[in-house]
């Protein structure tokens, strides 16, 4: 007998319809009766009535035709989506906008004062998880058919009892629970039973306890892999935006030496689409791939377009580097016959024209398809291809280009203007590129920051001194920011020129107009050893070692060993030669020979870089990261250890921490993690795999997963929280602070007897798998007194408790509240997992 789960009782968000039918029956023997079991308040009666109840429901939706349901509800197939929320104007035009910030802008309206908008392309919807799951394309999706009993079907009335109380009890237990009262029927529970239970939990819309028993179920020695089952639930965890435990049940079934359905593959990508979680949008391109190189599935229109809208959303800067996915997406869907909209192909030329080298022929092929397919080009691909000119220096291209822009209806955009300054900056026609600018006051009445950075930066090329002097002075008084690139450009201009007391005037008049940045400081640094003015250099070079947001670099210890060794203070020279030893800084090839000589006067062997080892500053700070989410991987024997250093792109506090810890272990980083040399740090990189590092491995990370050591309480210094703060902390709107922990409850409890026991009162949430420990009111006064010396000078303001938050919380806390004791011990949503470590 068979019985269909009729559509309207499953969940909004997941219409699945599972089907059961006779299989092999169940074991008739009655086991004893289990001590637990007879604990409960389940009498005969209501066990009775709980299985008419169930029958009752089940039995009323039993249909007379059998056929094929819909797995999950349809998607809309809209060609684009963007990320949510509410858009914001840019105050200038910046070089890493998105392609999405490229065609929202064109439509402004024709008196905006704002000149970096591009032409009239429609604007893009905001992404709606929802919708992509209800999308008509998903029912042709191939799923298996899951085939389970009927309850009335399973034989014996005692088992058939168990089974209703067991689905009535579970979904209203936490795990712990919930496992403790599973392995109390281990002794009767069988695969069929169990399977039993999880499709019930999915029909009432408790994926999650349905997810808990499955993974029950796996570790029990009768477990038969069900790879129907496996679908259906890793299909529902997707749905619900749960793209960890969707990954789980993907992975286990590739693990069995199967291949998911595309329903799962479809599912998974949108799941990880869907999520604002770093690192989300490479798996869903990794996901993408396998569905059609491991699956060979042809994965629907929908999809390529979600997926493509996803990487063209990016700034340009972070999106170039996803132009070979762009490409094989693009690839797909001309050869599955899918129809090419317009917005594919500009987005496609928008990557080619953020690449360092510009592939002209490529670019070329796809306009020439789109004239073939009688689109035309928009503002959005003739502002591109005035990018990719003004990389190459094309004047004749750049022209023509113009030519067709001033065509078109509506405003000029105004990167249009500062890629053809750009390009005649490029052949070496300053004056054409003043013009230009003029022309674009004229044009738009007014100018922006972009604009002076590119004609500033173009006069101190050329060297035309006050030309590139008056526009500095003219854009410092129009208000417009930031003004920082500008005065590297000038600085550098009279360094080359060696007009160092210039370059001294536009270095204190930068200390009064913006915060500098270590480039500021290091050519300064260059022009005081050039002079040799070491005492002054000298005191730079403190002042940037000291400066946790600024340090120092190869750069900076090379000029000041140049200037120590030219000027014979060989004793300073040999500490700056052991600093570079132990940071691992190359020395340049025309001071090897000098140095040579200076340590061979007073030593008997000439020091080559020590072995490493990591000091008490690094140590504290380590044990603070760690706390706040910092991950380490081992190898299978576990004896080296790799630290990953993994920063937020939406975090303000993160963009400064990043390039302090860069430089901080500078020594331990992997080679092709160091940008030595380079302001542009990445937001992830990972040290050598090492030994060392065994000792937090073991405390921190043993088994490969997160624990807080049983000696906690003996390095939780002072810097250590700070470090805590800055890396896995957030200041609220009310001003409180907040430190992200995870592990198990014991570990937390040590934790907040560490605090209390340095009268730092605090409370605890948990949320998930995540605690949060809060300092709320005046208790977060008395945590910053104590960690105040340690943070950064460039955080202080942004992470000071009171005041106005820094606009840097995320989803994981807009509800966390500790008005109440404690928060429910549901299992959080993969979003926290994934921003969380």
């Amino acid at each position: 007998m068979l019985l269909c789960i009729a559509q309207a009782e499953l969940s909004p968000l997941s219409s699945l319809t599972l089907s059961f039918r006779s299989s092999s029956t169940l074991s008739s023997s009655n086991p004893n009766p289990n001590p637990v079991l007879l604990a409960l308040p389940m009498r005969a009666a209501s066990a009775f009535s709980s299985l008419v109840l169930l029958r009752s429901l089940t039995l009323s939706y039993r249909h007379r035709f059998r056929h094929r349901h819909r797995l999950i509800r349809p998607i809309v197939t809209s060609p684009f989506f963007c990320a949510a929320g509410p858009r914001q104007w840019p105050a200038a035009v910046s070089s890493s906008s998105t392609f999405v910030e490229q065609l929202e802008n064109e439509a402004t309206v024709e008196g905006e004062e704002e000149a970096g908008y591009v032409g009239s392309f429609p604007k893009s919807e905001p992404f709606d998880a929802e919708k992509k799951f209800d999308s008509v394309e998903l029912k042709h999706l191939s799923a298996p058919e899951l085939e389970v009993k009927e309850l009335d079907e399973l034989p014996e009335q005692w088992r058939r009892s168990k089974l209703a109380w067991l689905c009535k009890e579970l979904p209203g237990h936490k795990l712990g629970t919930l496992v403790r009262m599973l392995n109390a029927q281990k002794k009767w529970l069988t695969q069929e039973g169990a399977t039993y239970v999880v499709v019930h939990c999915v029909r009432i819309r408790e994926n999650e306890t349905g997810f808990r028993v499955y993974k029950w179920m796996m570790q029990q020695h009768w477990y038969r892999f069900d790879f129907a089952l496996a679908t259906k639930l890793a299909d529902y965890m997707g749905k619900e935006r749960k793209f960890s435990k969707c990954r789980e049940i993907f992975d286990d079934i590739i693990n069995q030496g199967r291949v998911p359905s595309d329903s799962t593959f479809h599912i998974l990508v949108v799941a990880y689409l869907s999520a604002p979680v770093q690192g989300c949008l490479d798996e869903a391109c990794s996901i993408y791939n396998r569905m059609i190189q491991l699956g060979g599935y042809q994965p629907r229109l929908s999809l390529h377009n979600s997926l493509f809208k996803s990487i063209v959303s990016k700034p340009g800067s972070s999106a170039r580097h996803y132009l070979k996915q762009a490409e094989f997406i693009f690839h797909n869907m001309i050869t599955t016959g899918l129809e090419v909209q317009k917005d594919i192909y500009a987005g496609l030329i928008w990557l080619h024209s953020y690449q360092d080298t510009i592939d002209k022929e490529r670019i070329t092929a796809l306009r020439k398809e789109m004239e073939q397919a009688g689109i035309e080009e928009g503002k959005e691909v003739l502002v591109s291809i005035l990018r990719a000119c003004s990389k190459e220096g094309d004047v004749e291209e750049s022209e023509k280009t113009w030519s067709k822009l001033l065509r078109l209806d509506g405003r000029i955009p105004s990167q249009a203007f500062v890629y053809r300054m750009e390009v005649y900056g490029k052949i070496g026609d300053p004056a054409e590129s003043l013009e230009i600018f003029r022309e674009m006051k004229e044009h738009l009445g007014s100018t922006n920051a972009v604009a002076y950075h590119k004609l500033i930066e173009i006069l101190c090329k050329a060297q035309v001194i006050e030309l590139a002097e008056s526009l500095m002075a003219e854009f410092i008084d129009s208000g417009l920011k930031p003004v920082l690139p500008s005065f590297i450009d000038i600085m550098n201009m009279y360094f080359n020129l060696s007009f160092h007391d210039r370059v001294e005037l536009a270095y204190t008049r930068c200390l009064e107009k913006c915060q500098p940045s270590r480039t500021v400081y290091s050519i300064y640094l260059d022009s005081l050893v050039k002079v040799g003015n070491l005492d002054k250099a000298e005191e730079i070079f403190c002042l940037m070692q000291d400066e946790g947001a600024i340090g120092i670099n190869a750069r900076s210890c090379n000029t000041i060993l140049s200037g120590y060794l030219s000027s014979g203070d060989y004793m300073k020279a040999e500490k700056i030669y052991d600093l570079m030893c132990q940071r691992k800084y190359d020395v340049e090839s025309s001071l090897m020979e000098k140095i040579d000589f200076v340590l061979s006067l007073s030593r008997k062997h000439v020091k080559r870089p020590v072995s490493l080892k990591l000091s008490k500053e690094q140590r504290e700070i380590l044990v603070g990261m760690l706390l706040g989410g910092l991950q380490i991987d081992s190898d299978e024997q576990k004896k080296n250890h790799m630290i990953r250093f993994e920063f937020s792109d939406n975090s303000g506090p993160h963009a400064l921490l990043k390039r302090h810890i860069h430089d901080l272990y500078h020594e331990w980083l992997h080679p092709s993690c160091r940008a030595d040399g380079s302001e542009d740090v990445p937001y992830r990189f990972f040290t050598i795999s090492h030994s060392y590092f065994g000792f937090y491995a073991d405390q921190f990370w043993p088994k490969g997963q997160c624990s807080i050591p049983k000696l906690i309480h003996r390095w939780l210094s002072p810097c250590s929280l700070a470090y805590w703060y800055m890396y896995g902390g957030h200041r609220t709107s009310s001003g409180d602070i907040l430190l992200k922990l995870k592990g198990s409850q014991e570990g937390v409890e040590k934790v907040v007897k560490s605090l209390k026991a340095r009268s730092l009162e605090c409370r605890v949430k948990r949320k998930g798998r995540v605690f949060w420990i809060g300092f709320l009111g005046s208790n977060s006064t008395w945590f910053w007194k104590l960690v105040e010396p340690y943070i950064l000078e460039d955080l202080k303001d942004s992470l000071r408790p009171g005041g106005e938050t820094s606009g840097n919380s995320t989803l994981e806390i807009e509800n966390l509240s500790f008005e109440s004791g404690s928060d429910t011990d549901e299992w959080a949503s993969d979003y926290s997992d994934g921003q969380n470590f």
